[in-house]
């Protein structure tokens, strides 16, 4: 099935949500994309393609800077304000899960809760500027208050699994920089890395979210 376009106004400027709709969906997944790149990453991309086979409906939500043309991200909160624009104007009746990867899974952390989201998709989250784990950001993380899954690399620079606090919900991909990308002498391929991600997500989306509704 053909993905849905469609652009909604937000205070930030036009945003784009791009539907990839389950025939029989039992949730729903609301991704934004990171600070430096847009919904065309590999990992939403992976997602987009194969949730909705599995009963999981994912909309991409593309922030007005980047419909705009501009190459870095706005401030956080107004990438929160779009994000909340976004998704107040969409149609769900299933289970939603708001996410993102990088600063769209910062984003999602603030404001999963106020959307009323049953749950919290974190790719790559950023918990500190590399080099710098003194700038922690896990506030934000463990403030969400719903279930959360943290999806990182291994050598992500922006926050390796180790330093996360026990507790956080983590599917570990191996070999993987911030970009979820892995070197090609890499013990597991691209693909593979990109299976494990839908993989767990799907798998967690089952457990937390949508019950035995799944599968």
């Amino acid at each position: 099935m053909s993905a849905v376009e469609r652009l909604v106004a937000t205070p930030q400027g036009e945003g784009r949500l791009v539907t990839h709709r389950s025939r029989r969906p039992v949730a729903t997944l609301l991704l934004s994309h990171g600070a430096g790149g847009g919904i065309e990453s590999e990992d939403l991309a992976a997602l987009a393609a194969e949730l909705p086979r599995e009963g999981v409906t994912v909309v991409l939500f593309e922030q007005p800077w980047r419909r705009a043309g501009r190459k870095v991200a706005t401030a956080p909160p107004t990438l929160d304000i779009a994000l909340e624009a976004a998704a107040n104007q969409l149609r769900v009746r299933t289970p939603l899960v708001v996410g993102g990867r990088s600063a769209g899974a910062r984003s999602a952390a603030r404001t999963a809760r106020r959307l009323g989201a049953n749950g919290c998709l974190a790719l790559s989250f950023p918990l500190h500027p590399p080099g710098r784990p003194e700038k922690s950001r896990v506030a934000e993380l463990l403030g969400v208050g719903l279930a959360t899954l943290v999806v990182q690399g291994e050598r992500d620079a922006f926050g390796t699994p180790e330093e996360f606090p026990e507790g956080v919900d983590l599917c570990v991909v191996p070999s993987a920089d911030h970009g979820l990308k892995v070197p090609r002498r890499a013990g597991i391929s691209q693909e593979e890395a990109l299976g494990i991600v839908v993989q767990c997500t799907l798998e967690w989306i089952v457990r937390e979210v949508a019950g035995n509704q799944l599968g």
